[in-house]
């Protein structure tokens, strides 16, 4: 038993008003066939040596009891669901009738009732994807005030705006993920993202850099990598390329220029689309090394004013790009004949 509180109040165990103990005391108890252990809170009456509970004790223990039950069954919490429907800024009626379920389900579930294993992967994939909950709203738009409406779908849009980065990332390494400790390919680097995204960004602010378009952004980025390998035995970024007929490409390029902090403009030219990437308020860099900078720094020299028929002739004279079947991985054995010193 262990003392949490001490207060004078009237104690209901021997009808007098004395200081009471509030105590907790490890409780054992069988749920559903299984054995689970939580605390639980009382009043504690020294001149009688019980303890006794009043309704909001009793309410809280039962709770307790029921997600101790939950964590033992790899179950959300109470406060884990409350939490999820916070978020969304959501009532409990009004999540019931997004999901489809009865009125007083949500109800049930932040209190005292168990929720069934395929509603809490339901709230577990509401709580990873906001941008499914922006689906069901728009489906239910019906069922719901426009006022409420408007409020669930501005909070929805605001976390999956802010989820977006993280979702982002967690495919461009699924992408990797076989990759990671590949080091011909890699270049002895596992991958890092942050790295990427300072590197792109030291190239965008750069006013030595001009007309950073794609192409020739990952040239920029292909020959730093393959300059830091040959220089040093790893490369900075960790990330894989391919020989396509532009040159070196990394894998995922596409979703890599959206990551977070990088600012990317698309200019429709043509019959396709330009992406020409521009200065960003991120100036500090924090992911690069002195070694990657000095790196940089000399791509920079040699690439940063260079068309994006300079450096794509360039690349392509390259014994590394020369050497590599098309659309095949570019080997980082071949850094050592770069052309840059």
């Amino acid at each position: 038993m262990k003392i949490i509180k001490t207060e004078k109040r009237f104690c209901e165990c021997c009808m007098e008003e004395h200081d009471v103990q509030r105590v907790v005391i490890r409780e054992h108890n069988v749920v559903r066939g299984t054995a689970i252990d939580y605390d639980a809170e009382y009043f504690y009456c020294n001149h009688a040596d019980e303890t006794y509970s009043d309704e909001e004790m009793l309410s809280a223990n039962d709770i307790a009891m029921k997600d101790a039950y939950r964590k033992a069954m790899g179950l959300l919490t109470t406060d884990e669901i409350i939490r999820i429907r916070a978020n969304y800024g959501i009532s409990q009626s009004d999540l019931s009738r997004l999901l489809g379920w009865g009125g007083k389900t949500i109800t049930r579930y932040e209190g005292h009732q168990v929720q069934d294993n395929a509603h809490d992967t339901i709230l577990r994939k509401l709580d990873d994807d906001p941008e499914w909950f922006l689906v069901l709203l728009e489906s239910a738009k019906k069922s719901f005030s426009l006022a409420a409406y408007m409020k669930y779908q501005k909070l929805g849009t605001q976390l999956f705006e802010r989820g977006h980065d993280r979702y982002l990332r967690r495919a461009i390494y699924s992408r990797y993920a076989r990759l990671m400790d590949n080091l011909e390919f890699n270049g002895n680097q596992r991958l890092s993202l942050d790295v990427v995204t300072d590197v792109i960004c030291y190239f965008s602010n750069s006013p030595l850099v001009t007309g950073l378009y794609k192409v020739k952004l990952m040239k920029m980025l292909w020959y730093s990598d393959a300059l830091s390998y040959k220089r040093r035995g790893h490369a900075i970024t960790g990330m894989v390329y391919r020989a396509l007929p532009m040159g070196a490409v990394p894998i995922a390029h596409d979703s890599i220029i959206d990551l977070q902090g990088i600012h990317c403009e698309e200019i429709e030219m043509g019959e396709g689309t330009a992406y020409k990437f521009l200065p960003t308020e991120n100036t500090s860099y924090p992911s690069l090394l002195p070694g990657d900078v000095e790196i940089l720094d000399a791509v920079i020299k040699r690439f940063g004013r260079a068309s994006r028929e300079d450096i794509v002739n360039a690349m392509h004279h390259e014994n590394a790009y020369r050497e590599t079947a098309p659309r095949g991985m570019i080997s980082f054995r071949y850094a050592k004949e770069l052309s840059l010193v």
